[in-house]
C-alpha cells in the first residue's frame, strides 16, 4: 500500500523540443463557403398533337401537382408554348426530363421536356 502522496508532473515548458528545428509550418483552417447547388427549371412544350389529358396527367405523376395546379400548368404551355412544372437540382432535374420524355415516347406522343438552368 502506498503511503506517499504522488508528486504533480512538472509544468510544461514553451521551449522547442531538441527535435524541432524551427522549420515547422502552422496551417491555419480555412472556413470554406458552400453554395447552395445550382438549380434548374423543367419545362413541358407546346405541340399540336400531345392530347391535353396526357400532359396534365403527366405533370400529375412525375411532378407531384393536384389536379387543378396540374390543369393550369397545362393551359400556361397551350397558350405561352412552354411552361415550367418545377424546379430541381441538376440530376434530378435530368431525371424528371428522362422520365417525361420515356413515358411519351411509351405513349407514342411527341410531347418534349426539357431542363434549363435557372438564372
Amino acid at each position: 500500500m502506498a503511503t506517499k502522496i504522488p508528486k504533480k508532473p512538472p509544468p510544461p515548458v514553451n521551449q522547442p523540443s531538441k527535435s524541432d528545428d524551427g522549420d515547422s509550418v502552422v496551417l491555419e483552417r480555412l472556413t470554406e463557403k458552400i453554395k447552395p447547388p445550382h438549380m434548374y427549371q423543367v419545362l413541358l412544350l407546346n405541340d399540336d398533337y400531345t392530347p391535353m389529358e396526357f400532359v396534365v396527367v403527366v405533370i400529375q405523376e412525375f411532378f407531384n401537382k393536384d389536379r387543378e395546379t396540374a390543369t393550369q400548368i397545362m393551359l400556361k404551355i397551350h397558350l405561352d408554348g412552354k411552361a415550367v412544372c418545377g424546379v430541381y437540382s441538376k440530376d434530378v432535374a435530368a431525371t424528371k426530363v428522362d422520365q417525361v420524355l420515356e413515358a411519351a415516347k411509351q405513349s407514342g406522343h411527341p410531347l418534349q421536356c426539357v431542363s434549363e438552368p435557372l438564372e
